[in-house]
């Protein structure tokens, strides 16, 4: 970790690795928690697995959906880790945007469900400050909320 490059997020989870991992990894559990309430998503691709696409769309009315994030997985260890960047689209060419990062997601056993950890990184500065102010903690912490009550109660979100 690197705090001049890097943001990260971490939380307890009481639920089990294996719940949290199907929050990540299906599609339908996804589109529930990825971004704020009451911003929709819907996901249109997710293919858990090294050069797999991470797409998906938004709507915050609920009638038009709109281009949210195009990237890619590096990284997907079974019940372990997901790391994906936005550097890279779904087609594996390098991205223009204001936003390149890459994420990774770790699970670990808790003695009280998992430990959940974010860490997000960036290639400069300049962009770590820019996502902090574009509202990293917000963003991130709100989903991460709503990925835990989904997990932890099985509320819909």
């Amino acid at each position: 970790m690197n705090p001049d490059l890097d943001l990260t997020l971490h939380r307890v989870i009481r639920a089990p690795r294996t719940r949290v991992w199907d929050a990540w990894t299906d599609p339908d559990n996804l589109a529930r928690w990825w971004l704020p309430a009451p911003a929709r998503c819907r996901v249109e691709r997710l293919e858990v697995r090294p050069a797999g696409a991470f797409v998906t769309r938004m709507s915050d009315g609920g009638a038009e959906f709109v281009p949210h994030l195009d990237a890619c997985f590096l990284a997907a260890d079974e019940y372990e880790r997901l790391i994906f960047t936005t550097a890279l689209d779904s087609a594996l060419r390098p991205a223009a945007g204001e936003l390149l990062m890459t994420a990774e997601i770790t699970l670990r056993d808790h003695p009280e469900g998992t430990d959940y950890r974010v860490l997000v990184r960036h290639g400069d500065p300049a962009a770590r400050a820019r996502h902090q102010e574009l509202g990293f903690e917000y963003g991130w912490g709100t989903v991460t909320d709503q990925l835990t009550a989904l997990v932890e109660e099985g509320v819909r979100v």
